[in-house]
């Protein structure tokens, strides 16, 4: 295990309620914070810092829901050295408070205006009162890796005195480096209290500065999904614990397959996109292109994956560009159920080449399509548009009404959305409701050129039941790039889902 002391199980405190949420454009309603609440519980999280109930009614209201919901994990809030902060989270119904002082010198002179006798005295007078109250309660020293050690450590101890049960040291500007994490918790872990690193990630080791706190002695670490937070951000759930189980192989007794899944929940309700290269949940992390990969990857996935993208939730995705090798193309082949000649094959991987050199990505569909006219393959689309007709102003819901031909037959339908674009594929699945079952699961647009009439290129991944495709349109009218996306992914799936039923019907 490299040396890490594990005299007890690692905790994680989660916060991305509460510091996840302090990103800047990022506001969550009550039943956002629930679902992500329940996610949580769900990825067994020990405690899940809900909100700070300071902050407005409606954030005490979400606490307050979350605190009654049943949930396994302790309900934390975010308090000041404020006895009236203690009675509004104990209003909440919260189990805990995560009681934050400032403690270096640049914080105490000029955000408190005080010294450092009345910032310990503050500390102590609070615990005492929250603990009065029967809260469990996490006394963190803020800005704690630019303050003076001993004063720190007083503070600690005043508090643990005071009947604090945890402690935390708070790299809050993230000049925190692992080698100085290290020392620092070889010394505070002694202090006679289990001691909560958190950690920012201003210069990109707040994962790194974790795992080095949590080998020197600290307990538990705080996290957020996604490594969502002021700034750059939060240490990363994903990457903490994957870190762990991987590289340490160390039980954290944290649901990892359920990762994914509350990752693209965060994401979707936060509208923080994840970066395609984050690590873990980013949608390249498990993808693959090069042709030499990808004939590494059919020999053993450990060639060129550290971990199994099922172990977090995910499945492996090969993609096809100028890079691509027959292995891949003929992987990609194989899960489109067609079987090629070699001679085949080899005019397919130059058709994807040549793509790729004129700066395309190649989707699911582009490739399918490709296959089809190297394999002079007819294929009737099962869907066509007629005709599309959009509402949207300032003042209307954004609404959208559709006539398709499926199967031939005429089908009428109508959908509303939150915006234009969602109002016509909400139509379009409505028309072809009870004939298919999709969903949309990414949708992602790029301006390929400048200006107000730029054209623009929409790629969506779409999916009927455990099967998804990638597809994509073009045009200069962003509503109908869209839609010729999204029809192109249901064609296709609906192809292959004949294709599935007339093997099934063979065999």
């Amino acid at each position: 295990m490299r040396g890490i002391d594990l005299s007890g199980r690692i905790r994680f405190l989660d916060t991305t309620l509460r510091d996840g949420e302090q990103t800047p454009g990022v506001s969550l309603g009550i039943d956002e914070k629930l679902t992500i609440a329940q996610g949580l519980d769900s990825l067994r999280m020990d405690v899940i810092e809900a909100g700070s109930a300071m902050t407005s009614e409606g954030e005490r209201l979400a606490i307050k829901a979350i605190a009654n919901s049943g949930l396994n994990a302790e309900i934390c809030s975010y308090v000041r050295a404020l006895t009236s902060d203690i009675d509004i989270a104990l209003a909440c119904d919260v189990d805990s408070v995560h009681l934050v002082v400032p403690v270096s010198d640049l914080h105490i002179k000029i955000k408190l205006k005080a010294d450092r006798e009345s910032v310990v005295r503050m500390a102590v007078d609070v615990t005492d009162y929250a603990k009065e109250h029967g809260l469990i309660v996490e006394l963190s020293g803020e800005d704690a890796s630019r303050s003076d050690l001993d004063f720190l450590a007083g503070l600690y101890r005043a508090g643990i005195e005071a009947g604090a049960d945890r402690l935390a040291f708070c790299d809050t500007v993230g000049v925190l480096v692992p080698e100085v994490a290290a020392d620092i918790f070889s010394r505070f872990s002694r202090l006679g209290a289990p001691i909560s690193i958190h950690c920012h990630n201003d210069f990109g080791m707040a994962t790194a500065n974790t795992i080095a706190a949590l080998r020197a002695g600290a307990s538990q670490a705080h996290v957020t999904v996604n490594g969502i937070g002021e700034r750059a951000g939060n240490a990363s759930l994903e990457e903490v614990v994957m870190a762990l189980e991987s590289l340490y192989q160390i039980d954290t007794g944290i649901r990892c397959e359920d990762i994914y899944q509350l990752s693209r929940t965060v994401a979707r309700m936060t509208g923080l996109l994840v970066a395609p290269n984050k690590a873990i949940v980013g949608e390249n992390a498990f993808t693959h292109e090069a042709g030499i990969h990808v004939h590494g990857l059919l020999a053993d996935t450990s060639t060129y994956e550290p971990m199994h993208p099922e172990s977090v939730g995910r499945k492996r995705r090969i993609v096809l560009g100028k890079h691509a090798g027959r292995a891949s193309v003929e992987l990609a082949m194989r899960e489109f159920g067609l079987s090629v000649t070699r001679q085949q094959l080899d005019e397919i991987v130059a058709r994807v080449k040549e793509l790729g050199d004129k700066g395309k990505r190649v989707s699911d569909v582009d490739l399918q399509s490709i296959a089809d006219t190297v394999l002079s393959i007819q294929m009737e689309p099962k869907v066509k548009l007629e005709e599309l007709t959009v509402v949207a102003g300032n003042t209307v819901t954004p609404t959208a009404s559709v006539k398709i031909l499926l199967a031939g037959n005429e089908r009428l339908e109508a959908g509303v959305g939150v915006g234009p674009v969602d109002a016509a594929i909400n139509a379009i699945r409505r028309a072809i409701s009870g004939v298919a079952d999709v969903r949309l699961d990414e949708y992602h647009v790029d301006a390929v050129t400048g200006g107000t009439n730029a054209l623009v290129e929409v790629w969506v991944t779409m999916a009927m039941a455990d099967r998804k495709i990638t597809a994509r349109g073009a045009g200069a009218d962003i509503i109908m790039a869209s839609v010729e996306a999204v029809l192109n992914g249901i064609n296709r799936l609906m192809r292959l889902e004949e294709e599935d039923i007339s093997k099934c019907r063979k065999g």
